[in-house]
């Protein structure tokens, strides 16, 4: 009765093994779609810290653009109220106005001109303890020359914590001793005096 509609015993398996085929296909598609959705939650969430990140890093280079240039309130914009500047000796710390205060007093009696080359960002998120937060590493050549002609060139590490779009804390390090050297100082021990 079959071969009466056209379907011979051999026909009709192959068209279960094809519709098989293509339930199994459904299923597999579906599976994809399933786990492409639980997985877009994590895929949007890398994507945000990364912009968050890209941000970040383009706050930093703001920062560093505003020192160059000697754009005190760009600068004094992008530091929190709350900022604490720490280094590049272990017992410095500086907060908001007194890294204002202390970039102009630099500028107008001591340096000419602030310039950062060879200069790398990144970006990490620290996740637990008492620097938990959002940071940008930044590092770089720092070229400052000064009224009275000299200059140092000095590698430079400073490290920004940015909370809600401002810097809020700063770790800063360089070789203080190098940059003395290069303006001449002479270091003596005081058993050699």
């Amino acid at each position: 009765m079959s071969e009466q509609f056209g379907f011979n015993r051999v026909n009709l398996l192959g068209y279960l093994e094809l519709l098989n085929l293509f339930k199994k296909a459904i299923k597999m598609k579906t599976k994809k779609w399933i786990i492409a959705i639980l997985l877009m939650p994590l895929l949007m969430n890398c994507s945000s810290e990364s912009m968050n990140s890209r941000g970040d890093v383009a706050l930093v280079e703001k920062y560093i653009n505003a020192v160059e240039e000697l754009d005190y309130s760009t600068m004094e914009s992008l530091l929190a109220d709350e900022y604490v500047g720490l280094g590049p000796s272990f017992t410095d710390s500086i907060n908001k106005s007194q890294a204002l205060e202390s970039w102009k007093y630099n500028v107008e009696n001591l340096y000419e001109s602030i310039k950062y080359t060879r200069m790398q960002n990144a970006s990490v998120k620290i996740e637990s303890g008492p620097n938990q937060g959002n940071w940008v590493s930044s590092w770089s050549e720092l070229t400052i020359r000064y009224k009275n002609k000299a200059s140092v060139v000095i590698w430079a590490n400073t490290t920004y914590k940015i909370e809600n779009d401002k810097i809020v804390k700063s770790f800063t390090f360089y070789n203080e001793a190098d940059a003395l050297r290069q303006l001449g100082y002479i270091f003596i021990h005081p058993n050699d005096l």
